[in-house]
């Protein structure tokens, strides 16, 4: 057997070896969250704030990401799949930095909520080795810094914290491997 011909079939044998170790990989969305659901319904963020646009960017937010990251579509609670509930719990805004004279220079703005994500038989589908049995409430806190003097300002802190927020929901809702 000429010395081309061994390496073309070494070759060809090392591939094979190789793409089976590969063979449990997940590749797209549509196998990194549930086939079992197909459309979810996010009701409007119920809030214990004294800030209740909070609510509603959050919501907006959410939707947005779950629209863009995955293969659910949004639908009335009337016929969606899944519901996923979540209550802002608390937000608050602290100074962490000020100048010699009390002014703040350095601020920090901070959301907490609850998240329940179930299907129409009220059972958990978010899956994590972290919460208790039984337990179907995830709590999430989000935290941004912005400095007034440099034009940040509270509303877009907490702007800020609601995409952030979106974004550790939806990480949630992927498959566990």
């Amino acid at each position: 057997m000429p010395m081309a011909a061994r390496l073309e079939s070494l070759l060809i044998a090392l591939t094979m070896v190789m793409a089976t170790g590969c063979f449990g990989y997940r590749i797209g969305t549509r196998n990194v969250y549930r086939t079992d659901v197909r459309t979810i319904n996010v009701p409007i963020v119920r809030s214990d704030s004294f800030r209740p646009e909070l609510g509603v960017q959050l919501t907006e937010a959410v939707q947005k990401e779950i629209e863009r990251r995955t293969p659910y579509k949004m639908a009335d609670n009337s016929v969606a799949d899944s519901i996923l509930s979540i209550r802002l719990t608390s937000d608050s805004k602290r100074v962490i930095a000020e100048t010699n004279t009390d002014e703040p220079r350095l601020l920090e703005a901070v959301v907490a909520v609850e998240l329940n994500w179930t299907d129409r038989r009220g059972m958990n589908l978010v899956s994590t080795r972290f919460l208790p049995p039984g337990e179907i409430t995830h709590y999430f806190a989000e935290r941004t810094d912005f400095v007034p003097e440099a034009g940040q300002s509270i509303s877009t802190a907490f702007q800020r914290n609601a995409e952030r927020l979106a974004n550790h929901i939806v990480d949630q809702m992927e498959t566990r491997w």
